[in-house]
């Protein structure tokens, strides 16, 4: 059965009663799911209240105690996996393997977040007066407030949520509408873990109003987002404007240079299996491909004919390598890309179309001769499309890659050490991937720059917006 919907406040699972609710609805099947309450100001309230007197406690709790409860959740994340992924495709559309995939990878995160908390340490500096002791204490900053998308619900939700738990910090969190069964997985899982009161709060409604409301609320000290770029904008400003830190992981547009030297049946295959990971809902996916003149063909016909390969249909069907968009707008926003391609020049030379019958579905697209300034080379297709032109030489590759305002993550494919070691110096990315795809990883930071966002999720960085430093010294 899919997963009851419910608000989760103060340790207390909340249903409709009343309240607004929305539809859930299947991308593959475009049947409804279930209700989803909405939060009323009243919950919002009870939420930040309870989180607020939670922190009193839990900001003095023990990082073993702590490090006890992460690692709980992630034995029961483990356990409970298959059907946590079942019901994220269900919701979601992914194809299941990659839904339970996230959810036992996601684990690591809870494991090193459990770990790396008991590590938190501050430092001594040595006094000028010797009679003076001076040392630094790293504090949890408060009340957190923090907004996860739809495209990976519980990937997103359970780094913030790891991130402020772990750091002493209790959490107001607002999931995505359109795919909350993982959300209300996490709340179970914590509240059977043992998890305080308050610590976590889970809520629901209308994205503008509920991050409005959240935001401008005095006890919330600190806020986490992931999205878009220009929601994030709005959002950071919002927080700016109130002097709160926080963590904003925004879209991109990342670039592909695959060098003459490079592997390129390898590059091809396993660019092209990334390409419709998740339908290419993934801000990391590798959105712009540049390729040397001398592999262009050549890379061109092996990726074409891989996607020729994929077979797309329901996430739970057996042998689905693509699922459908997420929601039902997601297909004429691809098909805007496909139309202003084609009146710009471009040549489609696989899919282009969706496909007749039910669900949110859009064939693997390729698109070639392309200008730089085209819609698809410049705006983040968030789909299964993906253009490909060539290019002469490293410097004019680097220029047209770090030629928009996105720096998330990008990808290189050469065997060449010289052209790795110079285009990962000249890349503006917070990642760069080099012949594989290395990102995302417990132990590894995941965040961008320029309008890519600010800050990082993942590594000992985790922390960093989850702690405030304090500098004590006395004689």
């Amino acid at each position: 059965m899919y997963e009851s919907l419910a608000l989760y406040i103060n340790g207390e699972f909340i249903g409709g009663d009343g309240r607004k609710t929305e539809d859930v609805v299947n991308p593959a099947t475009q049947e409804a799911l279930g209700q989803l309450p909405h939060a009323t100001q009243a919950d919002l309230d009870h939420a930040l209240e309870s989180a607020q007197r939670a922190f009193e406690s839990w900001k003095r709790s023990s990082p073993m105690d702590r490090s006890a409860i992460l690692r709980k959740v992630a034995e029961l994340a483990r356990a409970n996996a298959k059907e946590i992924g079942r019901n994220m495709t269900l919701d979601q559309g992914k194809p299941l393997a990659e839904s339970v995939g996230e959810i036992v990878s996601c684990s690591e995160h809870l494991d090193w977040a459990a770990e790396e908390c008991r590590r938190l340490y501050g430092r001594v500096i040595p006094p000028r007066n010797p009679d003076a002791r001076q040392i630094v204490v790293r504090e949890p900053v408060g009340v957190c407030a923090a907004f996860t998308p739809w495209n990976f619900p519980y990937n997103q939700a359970i780094r913030k949520v790891a991130a402020a738990i772990a750091s002493g910090c209790t959490i107001v969190l607002k999931g995505p509408e359109d795919s909350p069964s993982a959300i209300m997985a996490i709340a179970r899982m914590f509240h059977e873990a043992g998890l305080p009161k308050g610590c976590l709060n889970i809520v629901w409604g209308k994205p503008a109003e509920v991050s409005d409301y959240l935001i401008r609320s005095p006890i919330v000290r600190k806020v986490s987002f992931t999205g878009s770029v220009p929601v994030g904008k709005q959002l950071a400003a919002l927080a700016g404007q109130y002097m709160k830190r926080g963590t904003w992981e925004l879209g991109g547009h990342s670039p592909v240079m695959v060098f003459d030297d490079a592997d390129i049946d390898r590059a091809a295959t396993m660019l092209a299996k990334f390409k419709v990971r998740n339908a290419g809902q993934v801000c990391v996916s590798p959105t712009r491909f540049y390729v040397q003149k001398g592999a262009y063909d050549k890379f061109l016909a092996k990726f074409t004919d891989v996607l020729k390969g994929i077979k797309v249909g329901d996430g739970l069907q057996a042998g689905t390598d693509m699922g459908p968009l997420a929601h039902e707008r997601r297909v004429p926003a691809i098909e805007r890309f496909v139309e202003d391609s084609v009146k710009r020049g471009g040549k489609v030379v696989l899919g282009g179309d969706a496909p007749k019958g039910k669900g949110f579905f859009f064939n693997p697209t390729v698109i070639t001769d392309l200008p730089d300034d085209a819609m698809l080379m410049t705006e983040e297709p968030f789909g299964p499309i993906a253009p490909v032109v060539p290019f002469t030489d490293m410097e004019e590759v680097l220029k047209r890659a770090n030629s928009l305002p996105f720096g998330l993550s990008s990808y290189v494919f050469t065997n060449s050490l010289q052209t790795a070691t110079k285009v990962s110096n000249g890349i503006e990315a917070g990642m760069v991937n080099i012949n594989h795809f290395g990102s995302a990883l417990a132990e590894t930071p995941f965040g961008g720059v320029k309008d890519s966002g600010i800050g990082s999720e993942g590594g000992t960085e985790m922390f960093d917006g989850y702690l405030v430093t304090k500098f004590i010294t006395h004689i």
